[in-house]
This record gives C-alpha cells, structure tokens and sequence, in this order.
C-alpha cells in the first residue's frame, strides 16, 4: 500500500507537470532570445556596433582570425546540435519536437554557466552530414555541445570532431553524464567505506552513457576485469557471436578488457555481488528489482539514472537493501545528472579558449564536484551538490581551465584564481541578468 500511494503521488505531480509545461511553453512563446551586451543609447551608437565602425574590427580579424576572440562574443558562444533521434526518454522523435529540450539546454548554459547557447536542430541523421554541419558551424562557436544523437553513430561523431575540430566538442549523454556520475561514485565509496580499485561494479545498459561511464571510470582507476556490462541481449564478455568490432567497436573493445570471470547470463546474474549498480537503460520501474539488489553485496550503490521514470524506486531500491540510492531526477535525493557538470566544464574550457575537452579536464570536473559536496557534508542521500549551490558552477569551471592549461590545451594561460573569478563573475551576471528582467517585468510573470 506504502509503494501504491508513493507511485500514485508522483503521477498526479507528473499530470501536472506536463500541464504547466505545455501551458507555459505556449504562454511565453518559446523560452530562448538573444539580447544585446553592448550599450545602445540612441541610433548613432549603431555606427559603431554596425556600419561603418565594424569594418575596422573585421579587417582585424582579417589579418589575425585569432583576433575573433577578442572583438566577438565567439568565445562564449556554443552550438547544441542535435538531430533528435534519442531525446531525453522519448526516443527517435525528430527535429522539430527536439526543439524545446534544446532550448532548455540553451537557458541551463547561460543561468548556470553564463554560456551563451544556440539550439540547432538539424534535418540530417547521417553521422557524416553531421559531421559537415559542425564543420560548417565552427568559424562562429567557440564549442559544439552533442545533444540527444543516438548510439552508436554518437561516439563515432565524436570521435572525429575531437580530431578535426580546433574547438571543443562535448557530447552530453556520453562525457556529461560520465562526469557526473564518476562524481557521485567517489563520494558514495567514501559513505560506504569501500575502494575504487576493489569493487565490483554492473551497468545494465550499453548505451553512450554506460560506455562511456565505464571508459571514464577505468582511467579513474576502477579495475577493467571487476566491471560487468549488460546490454539488451545479456552480459558483454568475450565469446559473444553477436559482438561486431564494425557496428559497435566500443563494446568490443571493453569486452576485451572488462568481466574478467568471462560471466555469461542476464542483468540478474551480473547483479548477483556486486558492489554498485549504475542503470541507464530503459525508462520505467521493472529494469531492476528489488530481488536483485538483495542479491548485491553489502552496502551496494544503486544509481539507476534513466529519465523520465528511473528502473526502479528509489524505496523499492531501499527495501531490496541499497545503503545509497541514487537517481537523475532533481525530485528524489542524489540527482546525478549532466546539469551539474556541463555548464562548468564549458564554462571553464572557454575562458581558457581550450581547443578541446579531455578525459583529464572530465575528471578534474568530476573530481572538484565531488570536493565540494564533502566539503558540505556527505550523507546516505547527500552525494552530490544540487543545482542550487551555483557557486559549485565556478569551482568545477577553474578546476578544468587549469587542467586546459596543464595539457597546452589552452589559448589563454590563466592561473587558477583568474580562472575562478572569470567564471563567477560571468555566471554571477548571468543570473542577476535574469533575476533583473524578471524584476522589471520584462520577462512577465505567467499564472
């Protein structure tokens, strides 16, 4: 009866969720515009942002194009690309409809990260014509942010606008979610008491995000052979017939090196001891049980992450014995979730002028977000920071500026206290930009 009335609360908040949201989307016409930075005191100012002054800039840059960083907002601008096959749960449902998640991208970056965002759908599902896209795009973004592409052509895109590109490119589902959940994973071992090097670790879900949670966290220093992967047809090991190093390289590659026990069977074989359990597979409660975590060593960690409805109840998880449940909703506690690390890692990349963002930039990320929140106090269902501790945004963002800086990734040297006062001075505007309009009732409240 607990668990029938706890789900029958969330439905009617998620009723009325959905209402507000369609509601108000319509209301404000959209949730994205673009303002000016500059003064505008009368129309003769406009002979200096416009004609005939702005010729004196562009021969600048003419001559020296690294002077677009200094005479363009370039440096602060970033393109969401999407091609809206796999956005949030809702799957393969197209440009057009992909629109308001990249618009809500869009306003995360710029009130978290003082970024400013530019959604960008696109009429294309050829990883190659995505490829152009982003090529055709860099001379005005100083980073392109992947959003919402699917598996496996996402890892293959990224991949080669790492290596093409002279700016960054991030793909959220992969190295965001990645990030924070290596963040959340350092401080429930510390909760815990057990280390990265001993555990046992399942992800159910072979997707871009397990993929690339399990590649972070063996560079992290998890070991290879302790990790299990479960993907749609059972445990990955090394005599899967259906494995093509073609079609999905990655997995080949981390059957190779992962599940040293060559373990065969499903997601509640490979649950059977493990440690912790990080889920990001398919939406809704039933992916995992409580039967299987009582079959989990002591103490585990439940993360099951997927969004909207995560794979199993945060109380159900804990009936089955979890020590640590976490999810990627902002309603429950220990939201893991990709807010918490993009709007940093980007904020700090531009204002070094990275040429692109590491492995090493994600963990420093990673590794400063879970600093943070020992610092204000660990619990049993306090992980990880929340959204509204923003001056965590700056730390995170100096911490990956000066491992920029460390790997001669970077434009611009900047110690670590210029790289932090950057960040929350431009975040701070940001915020107080928004709380000013709102004020002012230039952004009008709606009922």
């Amino acid at each position: 009866m607990e668990v029938a009335a706890t789900n029958k609360e969330y439905n009617i908040r998620s009723d009325k969720t959905d209402a507000d949201a369609r509601r108000l989307h319509s209301d404000y016409n959209g949730k994205l515009e673009v303002t000016p930075k500059c003064r505008i005191k009368s129309m003769d100012d406009f002979s200096i942002w416009y004609t005939p002054g702005v010729s004196a800039p562009c021969l600048d840059i003419e001559k020296d194009p690294s002077k677009v960083f200094v005479h363009t907002n370039r440096g602060n601008f970033v393109a969401i690309i999407s091609d809206g096959t796999r956005v949030l749960g809702l799957g393969d449902i197209g440009p057009e409809a992909a629109l308001p998640v990249m618009e809500g991208k869009a306003i995360l970056f710029k009130y978290l990260g003082g970024v400013d965002a530019f959604p960008i759908c696109i009429r294309t599902k050829d990883p190659d014509e995505i490829i152009k896209v982003c090529k055709w795009l860099e001379p005005t973004f100083g980073g392109i942010n992947l959003e919402d592409i699917e598996a496996p052509k996402c890892f293959y895109i990224l991949k080669r606008l790492r290596k093409e590109l002279n700016i960054p490119v991030w793909h959220d589902d992969q190295q965001g979610t990645a990030s924070a959940t290596l963040a959340g994973l350092i401080n429930a071992l510390n909760v815990v008491g057990k280390t990265k090097e001993e555990v046992h670790t399942t992800l159910i879900g072979a997707g871009a995000a397990n993929i690339t949670i399990c590649k972070l966290m063996i560079k992290y220093g998890f070991t290879p052979g302790n990790i299990t992967l479960v993907d749609s047809k059972g445990i990955i090991h090394r005599d899967r017939p259906d494995l093509n190093s073609v079609v999905n390289p990655s997995k080949c590659e981390l059957a190779m090196i992962t599940n040293k026990d060559n373990r065969m069977g499903d997601a509640t074989e490979a649950m059977k001891d493990a440690d912790i359990c990080i889920a990001l597979s398919k939406p809704g409660p039933g992916m995992v049980t409580r039967k299987m975590i009582s079959s989990m060593a002591s103490d585990p960690v439940v993360f099951a992450c997927a969004n909207p409805r995560p794979e199993i109840w945060p109380w159900e998880a804990k009936k089955g014995g979890a020590r640590i449940v976490a999810t990627g909703r902002s309603d429950f506690p220990n939201q893991v979730n990709n807010i918490l690390v993009f709007p940093a890692m980007f904020r700090g990349a531009l204002d070094v002028g990275a040429r692109s963002i590491t492995d090493e930039m994600c963990i420093s990320g990673a590794e400063e977000l879970a600093r943070y929140a020992r610092v204000k106090g660990l619990s049993e269902n306090c992980i990880l920071p929340t959204v509204e501790d923003w001056e965590v945004f700056p730390c995170v963002a100096s911490e990956v500026a000066i491992k920029a800086v460390e790997q001669g990734m970077a434009r611009n040297n900047l110690t670590k206290d210029e790289a932090y006062q950057k960040a929350f001075n431009l975040i701070e505007r940001s915020r107080k930009e928004t709380n000013t309009l709102m004020d002012s009732g230039v952004i009008p409240a709606m009922a």
